[in-house]
């Protein structure tokens, strides 16, 4: 609450509009997670189903491309659940996601890149 250390003329509307904001931008970036999630739910039932033509040898390799491709991302996603379980992950995570990107590796799932949308 830095503005509130000036003198200001409305210190708690000054506080109340600063509450509404966290609000409306954690809002924001719970729908984009929703956003996310729904659309690599979508990914996967796709890849199970052309898995499932595939054993049958109804899938053709652009199919199976793609379908590997998926497979990949939720091993990504895999891979940033376990250092969920760790303690400080809210600061690992991030962490990792932007030392990786400074490396030149992607870590996130393809749905979680913001530059594809």
């Amino acid at each position: 609450m830095k503005h509130l250390k000036k003198i200001h003329k409305a210190p708690i509307r000054v506080s109340k509009i600063q509450g509404k904001r966290v609000r409306i931008s954690f809002k924001r970036s719970m729908l984009c997670l929703k956003i996310a999630l729904a659309q690599e739910k979508e990914e996967t039932k796709e890849m199970f189903e052309i898995y499932g033509k595939g054993i049958k040898g109804q899938a053709n390799k652009k199919d199976l491309a793609i379908a590997h491709a998926q497979f990949f991302d939720l091993l990504k996603g895999l891979g940033l659940g376990v250092f969920a379980v760790l303690p400080f992950a809210p600061i690992t995570i991030p962490l990792l996601v932007k030392l990786a990107k400074l490396v030149g590796v992607d870590l996130l799932p393809s749905s979680f890149n913001l530059k594809d949308k």
